[in-house]
């Protein structure tokens, strides 16, 4: 297969959404990569966004297992977390059925996030991609209302929750009950659905994450329209009633939009480039502000946020938020949106609440006292996609081996896709065999995995195990972004970020150091000064038998370690 199709095969083991995520994940993994100690991070989200996009433009489709294994899963929800479970186990052959109470599949993904961050195409190429492997779906199906769990329990040998946390926090302050204040995520559902085209002229958006900013940017783009009519007010849209035709026939202007949040904007929790790009669009965007109350005017509906001064800290787990006496001030407002935290609807389903608005799992994602009932995602962690996937994959492997029979172990520390040594000894026509003698050394024997510890399970590669005098300054790739200003971010809902070519995609996966792994620099050969260390013929030639060495020249100098660019090497004392 062409190297894109063996890159892609490989990325989406773990991950089925490399498209979606190369776009809007906020890549938290790049601030660990160890490039940064020569220049900058590995972009390595831009290269998922390119694979991403190669393998829905050349049509690339899931291998469906030879074999089934006539289990049956029940899969509820179609967000990140139930559609990356739902992927992992249709892979092993499991028949999955996907319920969700929504029209179309996707969760947050689709409801939570504008089109102009995940395009719709895109999305529904990835969805497609996995329903492809034979996976069934109950669209507009609650489960807890239009179906029971105890009809669920007696039709699936194993059940994944996977719902998400979809309602709003309103705002913990007098007044927030008015029609016009609102939660984001309600917000942002009705502008995914196509209800909202436009909001009020003054905007308020109390937040600091990357949901508060999807609010402010939409508005942003929807902007206002005069002589609004009563029945096509916002917050009337966000309820549920599609009433816009004004819309379509009245000039928009651009809406004033206030992001505020109670951390500076320098600690906010926002994504720092969708910051800028916010700030760059004519968003205000203020820091140190706590809510006081909402001010409301004759009618009943908010015409300002009462805002303070305030500091804000983390006492463990618990946000502290002090206000400051005598700075308050007015915000005036037509349109105020809560994005300070989302819930989790428990009705019809109020056995897996613990009390705490969440569900409590084990570390293989298996509920506290309920054997066969997984669940992922934000039940379990309010966080980023990328979490709630993983939660799905490591849900799957968990749900696998409890319909095998199989007791469910504890997991590392640390969950990876790691290299398969033997898998690619057989690939290139290597036999090996175990070995039950006692060996000094491995050097003179064919049946041992030479030199290959597999460390993935115990602690990540640090810098400082590097010899990053090796790798020579080489700039990042970085993607183009589209920045607006304040008039060309009104009604315009294009893609902002632009796919890396070909080319600069290669360059930027080639800055990557391979920390940990052996790619066959020779400077174990090179530098070795009692020429112990020596290439393996090409015919045993494989990772982690790339090289081998001589013990009886090896004289434990550490020049091997100290040069090898990755921290491959490590050595230490024989028993």
């Amino acid at each position: 297969m062409s190297w894109q199709e063996y890159a892609f095969r490989r990325l989406t083991d773990a991950n089925p959404f490399p498209s979606v995520m190369g776009r809007v994940c906020p890549a938290p993994c790049e601030s660990g990569c160890n490039r940064n100690e020569v220049e900058d991070t590995v972009g390595i989200n831009s290269v998922e966004h390119f694979l991403g996009d190669y393998a829905i433009a050349n049509n690339l489709a899931y291998t469906k297992p030879a074999a089934t294994t006539g289990k049956r899963v029940a899969v509820i929800g179609a967000g990140p977390a139930g559609l990356a479970c739902a992927y992992q186990l249709a892979k092993m052959g499991h028949e999955v059925t996907i319920f969700d109470d929504h029209a179309e599949l996707g969760g947050m993904m689709r409801y939570g996030i504008p089109g102009f961050r995940t395009p719709r195409a895109i999305l529904d190429a990835e969805i497609q991609r996995i329903l492809d492997l034979g996976i069934k779906t109950h669209l507009n199906c609650r489960i807890g209302t239009d179906i029971t769990m105890d009809e669920i329990n007696a039709s699936f040998h194993a059940v994944f929750l996977g719902m998400g946390a979809q309602s709003g926090r309103p705002l913990p302050v007098p007044g927030a009950t008015a029609p016009n204040v609102v939660t984001a995520t309600s917000f942002l559902r009705a502008f995914n659905d196509g209800r909202m085209r436009h909001v009020g002229k003054r905007v308020v958006v109390v937040g600091g994450g990357d949901t508060s900013i999807d609010v402010a940017t939409v508005a942003r783009r929807l902007g206002h329209i005069d002589k609004v009519h009563e029945k096509d007010r916002p917050e009337y849209a966000i309820a549920g009633h599609v009433a816009h035709d004004v819309a379509e026939i009245s000039a928009k202007q651009g809406a004033e939009v206030t992001l505020t949040s109670v951390f500076g904007v320098d600690k906010m929790q926002a994504n720092k480039h969708e910051i800028e790009q916010a700030k760059a669009e004519g968003i205000a965007i203020r820091g140190g502000l706590s809510p006081i109350t909402v001010l409301l005017g004759p009618d009943g509906r908010a015409v300002a946020l009462r805002v303070a001064r305030c500091e804000a800290r983390f006492i463990g787990t618990r946000l502290e938020i002090k206000a400051i006496e005598g700075t308050e001030e007015d915000i005036p407002a037509d349109l105020i949106v809560s994005a300070i935290g989302q819930a989790i609807d428990f009705t019809g389903l109020e056995m897996f609440d613990n009390g705490k608005g969440a569900i409590s799992a084990d570390r293989n994602y298996q509920v506290t006292g309920k054997p066969g009932v997984f669940a992922g995602g934000d039940l379990i962690r309010p966080h980023l996609l990328t979490t709630a996937i993983g939660h799905g994959a490591i849900a799957a492997e968990g749900i696998d081996r409890f319909l095998r029979g199989e007791e469910l172990d504890k997991r590392p520390k640390i969950d990876v896709h790691f290299f398969d040594l033997q898998r690619k000894m057989l690939e290139k026509g290597l036999a090996f065999s175990e070995v039950h003698e006692p060996i000094r050394g491995t050097d003179g024997s064919t049946a041992a995995i030479h030199n290959f510890d597999n460390r993935s399970d115990r602690y990540v590669i640090p810098h400082k195990e590097l010899f990053l005098g090796h790798f020579n300054y080489t700039p990042r790739n970085v993607r183009k972004v589209i920045t607006l200003n304040a008039e060309q971010a009104l009604g315009n809902f294009e893609e902002r970020l632009q796919a890396l070519s070909q080319e600069h995609a290669v360059a930027e996966a080639k800055r990557c150091m391979s920390c940990g792994m052996c790619f066959e620099c020779d400077n174990c050969v090179v530098y070795c000064p009692q020429v112990a260390v020596f290439k393996v013929p090409k015919g045993k030639s494989t990772m982690g038998r790339y090289v081998d060495t001589d013990y009886s020249k090896c004289i434990g100098c550490h020049i091997c370690k100290d040069v090898c660019p990755t921290g491959y090497i490590q050595m230490g004392l024989g028993e």
